[in-house]
């Protein structure tokens, strides 16, 4: 049997004048997985998430929730999704705790349930507080914990810590593995945040200027592209003349005047002896060293010549 979706999405096209900002994708979420759709801003990604929300309709192309197409049935998304903006503004002269009981009312939830919302978030400290007074970090638990009030087999972030402090990121971090592990969520995360969708995500999708470049997890995406890794590496002592020297299968690179060399290793278990087995024959003295592996940075660049930084035109 094959894999049962909870969202199958084949063809999807959406257009706005010139611009292509979807064009001919193919999405799918299993039950459990957490996506993570990364690209610099401009890609597309917020468009696609819209669609899939309900919220644009396609030029073109079909989602199918649960095998019933959202053309035809959106209730069909309503009662299991929960969705999370890069920023939602609240009433600010009524506190957390009323914040969450009014968005639970539309739900009709009971009160243990706002409890428990709250807790899981981490705001039990602030439920009392006016929400023109958190912390933008404490704004969007806020607006995650909003997300989960109707127990949500999906939930679909955009952006959601753009902007945040490292502690604050992290604590949404945190509730999102929170929830994988334990409740079974499915996510769709659109981020530009490499490490953001390293941490959360079984799947990472790279979309740019409207379509899919590569899916898989870091490690395929890397090994997809043959991409080496990189030692950078400091030392004492007379440098060779070459500012290039292949040793084997290595190559060094030297930056003669700040002693600083790189190498690049396509099997680091091989050429780490052997780069270590140069220096000690040259009388180079270590001084730092610096093992780094490709990141989904370096493969979008490799793919497209621009950095995830660098917005779409």
């Amino acid at each position: 049997m094959g894999t049962e979706y909870l969202i199958d999405a084949k063809g999807l096209h959406k257009h706005f004048k010139k611009v292509r900002a979807v064009d001919g994708v193919d999405f799918s979420l299993a039950k459990g997985e957490y996506v993570a759709l990364l690209g610099p801003n401009g890609a597309g990604k917020t468009t696609l998430v819209e669609m899939i929300e309900g919220i644009r309709t396609p030029d073109a192309g079909e989602i199918l929730v649960r095998g019933r197409s959202l053309n035809e049935d959106k209730s069909a998304l309503y009662g299991i999704l929960g969705i999370s903006f890069q920023e939602t503004r609240f009433l600010e002269k009524i506190t957390v705790l009323e914040t969450i009981r009014l968005f639970a009312s539309f739900y009709k939830q009971p009160d243990e349930k706002i409890g428990k919302v709250i807790h899981l978030v981490g705001l039990e400290d602030k439920k009392d507080a006016y929400t023109k007074n958190l912390s933008g970090g404490q704004r969007q638990r806020l607006a995650l914990g909003i997300s989960l009030l109707n127990d949500p087999e999906i939930l679909i972030l955009d952006e959601p810590t753009t902007g945040l402090d490292p502690s604050a990121r992290r604590e949404i971090w945190d509730i999102l593995l929170k929830l994988k592990n334990k409740m079974g969520t499915s996510l769709i995360l659109t981020t530009h945040y490499m490490e953001e969708a390293t941490q959360l995500c079984d799947r990472i999708i790279i979309m740019d200027k409207g379509r899919f470049l590569a899916e898989g997890s870091l490690s395929s995406l890397v090994g997809r592209m043959k991409m080496p890794d990189v030692a950078f590496f400091t030392v004492e002592g007379k440098i060779p003349d070459d500012q290039v020297i292949r040793q084997s299968d290595l190559v060094i690179e030297w930056d003669r005047e700040k002693g600083r060399g790189k190498c690049e290793m396509k099997n680091v278990a091989t050429d780490m002896p052997l780069l270590f087995a140069f220096l000690e024959e040259n009388n180079l003295r270590l001084i730092d060293f610096e093992h780094t592996k490709p990141s989904l940075d370096d493969v979008f660049l490799s793919m497209t010549g621009r950095r995830l930084s660098e917005e779409t035109e």
